[in-house]
């Protein structure tokens, strides 16, 4: 059962998720090309690597852990989700082609989370994550939004500092170029 204090709501969570694709989209068009590979700093992802990270996630993190904790098994354990296995999974793809997947990929995990059926009741159900024990689908789901959003400012701030070199004096008017 979710408590008094889960601030975000189901439909809430929908709504962002699906707004994400568009968001991304919107974000990297307007980067030039040369920024899709910028590192802020030595073992930092670049833009496009965020890209390949969350695509690999619509795969396999967000939706096989909602099945897990709404499956009748009893094994409710996550399999590991490797944060890195994107980058060869997608290497060599084109911006367009990674955009059209996760666009693809995002649309068919809503849609199948809408065939659940989600209830109330069914956010305060649990599994078992790897490294943090148990969870409910509840705290699952607002990760989910939250690490969407994060990956957002992650992209933006690399591109804010990809420009940054050429803004003269402005600089320090824009504290993520401290």
């Amino acid at each position: 059962m979710t408590s008094a204090h889960d601030r975000i709501e189901l439909d809430e969570i929908r709504a962002a998720l699906a707004q994400t694709p568009a968001v991304l989209r919107s974000l990297l068009a307007m980067a030039p090309e040369a920024a899709l590979s910028f590192r802020e700093a030595p073992g930092t992802w670049n833009p496009l690597e965020v890209l390949c990270h969350v695509t690999d996630g619509e795969v396999y993190d967000w939706l096989p852990r909602v099945t897990i904790i709404l499956s009748p098994d009893a094994d409710k354990r996550f399999t590991p989700f490797d944060r890195e296995a994107g980058f060869g999974r997608y290497r060599g793809w084109t911006l367009d082609a990674l955009l059209r997947e996760f666009e693809r990929l995002r649309a068919d995990n809503l849609d199948r989370l809408a065939r659940f059926g989600v209830s109330a009741a069914d956010l305060g159900r649990t599994g078992i994550h790897p490294e943090f024990g148990p969870v409910t689908l509840h705290q699952l789901l607002a990760c989910w939004v939250a690490h969407d959003l994060a990956h957002v400012a992650q992209i933006a701030r690399v591109l804010v500092r990809y420009v940054g070199p050429d803004v003269g004096p402005w600089r320090a008017y824009f504290s993520l170029l401290r």
